[in-house]
């Protein structure tokens, strides 16, 4: 198991991607549909270890997710299984922080959890829907 998660700054992992390195959001469906690094290919924690065939092994990868708790543990797993993994500093929240875009148009940055799951799921339903 690895001892420490690797980690970049925003101006490195450009550097990174610009360079070839695949870049990985790790967040929940209603956080990358509210906004993301354009780029990016989702992969929820949770489906990761259903889905490493999906990251070329032989390429570096770069993870993010909001803030850094899911992302360090995709890296670490993904270092752990012989990938050359980095997660994103300050995830998503510095990247957008620093007034770097995101995708789509408009994009914003989610509340990761359930409760804003269920938030935003609410925001897609008939009004008479999400009456209590």
């Amino acid at each position: 198991m690895s001892t420490e998660t690797r980690e970049v700054s925003r101006e490195e992992a450009q550097k990174l991607i610009r360079d070839g390195a695949q870049l990985v959001d790790v967040r929940a469906e209603h956080e990358w549909e509210a906004g993301r690094i354009e780029g990016a290919t989702h992969l929820p924690l949770a489906e990761l270890a259903q889905r490493t065939g999906e990251i070329d092994k032989d390429r570096p990868v770069v993870l993010y997710c909001r803030g850094g708790n899911r992302s360090t543990m995709a890296t670490d797993a993904l270092a752990d299984a012989g990938y050359d993994a980095v997660k994103l500093s300050e995830g998503i929240v510095g990247w957008s922080e620093a007034g770097l875009p995101l995708a789509p148009e408009g994009g914003v940055v989610a509340e990761s959890g359930e409760a804003a799951s269920i938030l935003h799921a609410r925001k897609k339903l008939p009004p008479e829907l999400t009456k209590p």
